[in-house]
C-alpha cells in the first residue's frame, strides 16, 4: 500500500529539481500525476520514465486560461484531482531593491505568487466535488525571513505571499475538508544550487547549521506527508526545512 493509493495529483515545474523529485516519490506512492511545466523536452522523458501513472502537460503557470486547460486535461486523462503541488517558482536577478527592473518584478512575482492564486482558484472545486483535498505551496526560507543574500525584493515579497495565501485558503476551506500547508526549503541540491558551493561543504554549505545541502528526495519526503493521510490534522501551517540556516 502506498501512502498516495487512488490518489491525483498536479505538480507545476515538475521537469526538473525539486519538482522532479516530487513526482517521482508520489509515483512511487501509488499516486497518479499529471506533470506540467514549460520544458517540454524534460517533462515528457520524466513522464515516459515513470510510465503510465504519469502525464506530461506544456503548462504556463501563470495563465489562468493554461490552468484550466491543465486541469481538464488532467482529469480526464488521470482522474479527480485532489491533491496540487504548487512547486513552480523562479529566483529571479540578484540585485538591490532600487536597480530592480519593473518588468523582473513583475515576472517573478507571476511566477511564485500568481501562480499560486491561479492553481488554487482552479483545482478547489474539484476538491470540493471529492470531499477533499491537500494543497502544498513551495515557498522558501526567505518567506520566513528576509535571509542575507535574498536576490531581490520580488522573491522575497511573493515568498511571503505565498506563506499568508496558504493560511487564508487553509481557513477558508477548512470546512470543505481541504487542507493547505506551505513548504519552506533552505538551500537544495538543485543543479543551479549545486554549481554555488563545492563537495567539502564550503560556499554555501557554511552557512547552515548542519553544513551541507539538502537533497531534492529529503524535500519530497515532507511534501509527501502533506499530501498524504499521515497528515490528516494539519493544515495552514508552515514546515521549514534548512538544515537549521534560519535558527542561526
Amino acid at each position: 500500500m502506498g501512502k498516495l493509493d487512488g490518489k491525483v495529483a498536479i505538480i507545476t515545474g515538475a521537469a526538473q529539481g525539486m519538482g522532479k523529485a516530487h513526482a517521482r516519490r508520489f509515483i512511487s506512492e501509488g499516486a497518479k500525476v499529471a506533470i506540467t511545466d514549460l520544458n517540454v523536452e524534460g517533462g515528457q522523458k520524466l513522464a515516459d520514465e515513470l510510465g503510465e501513472n504519469a502525464l506530461f502537460i506544456k503548462h504556463d503557470v501563470t495563465s489562468l486560461a493554461d490552468w484550466a486547460r491543465v486541469l481538464e486535461e488532467a482529469e480526464s486523462t488521470l482522474g479527480t484531482v485532489t491533491v496540487l503541488v504548487n512547486n513552480a517558482g523562479i529566483i529571479g536577478p540578484v540585485t538591490p531593491t532600487v536597480e530592480l527592473a519593473e518588468e523582473d518584478y513583475l515576472k517573478v512575482v507571476a511566477v511564485n505568487q500568481h501562480s499560486q492564486y491561479y492553481g488554487m482558484k482552479t483545482v478547489i472545486p474539484s476538491m470540493q466535488k471529492a470531499g477533499g483535498g491537500a494543497i502544498v505551496n513551495i515557498s522558501s526560507t526567505a518567506g520566513m525571513v528576509s535571509i542575507v543574500g535574498a536576490p531581490n525584493l520580488a522573491y522575497v515579497g511573493s515568498k511571503f505571499a505565498s506563506r499568508g495565501m496558504t493560511k487564508h485558503v487553509a481557513v477558508q476551506y477548512g470546512p470543505d475538508n481541504i487542507r493547505v500547508n506551505s513548504v519552506h526549503p533552505g538551500y537544495i541540491k538543485t543543479p543551479m544550487m549545486a554549481a554555488a558551493t563545492d563537495a567539502e561543504g564550503g560556499g554555501i554549505s557554511a552557512q547552515v547549521p548542519l553544513r551541507r545541502m539538502a537533497d531534492p528526495d529529503e524535500v519530497s519526503s515532507l511534501v509527501l506527508f502533506l499530501a498524504s493521510e499521515d497528515s490528516s490534522y494539519i493544515s495552514g501551517m508552515e514546515h521549514v526545512i534548512d538544515g537549521g540556516l534560519t535558527a542561526s
